[in-house]
């Protein structure tokens, strides 16, 4: 699976690496996604990939 929030979309963010010669080499920025069981609306839970700034924002319900 993509390394992306299933809440609000945020994904990867590309940058450089900088050495101390200021040579630059690609990499990339991943989210910091956790794997949590969500209760949805209609009833039962569901386990979705989730970033932390979506769960720290109350974007969704952990289920109990």
């Amino acid at each position: 699976m993509a390394k992306r929030c299933e809440i609000c979309g945020k994904g990867p963010q590309f940058g450089n690496n900088v050495s101390h010669a200021n040579n630059r080499t690609r990499r990339r920025f991943n989210p910091n996604l956790q794997s949590i069981r969500v209760a949805r609306p209609a009833g039962g839970s569901e386990r979705l990939k989730v970033c932390t700034s979506c769960i720290k924002g109350g974007k969704v319900t952990k289920a109990a």
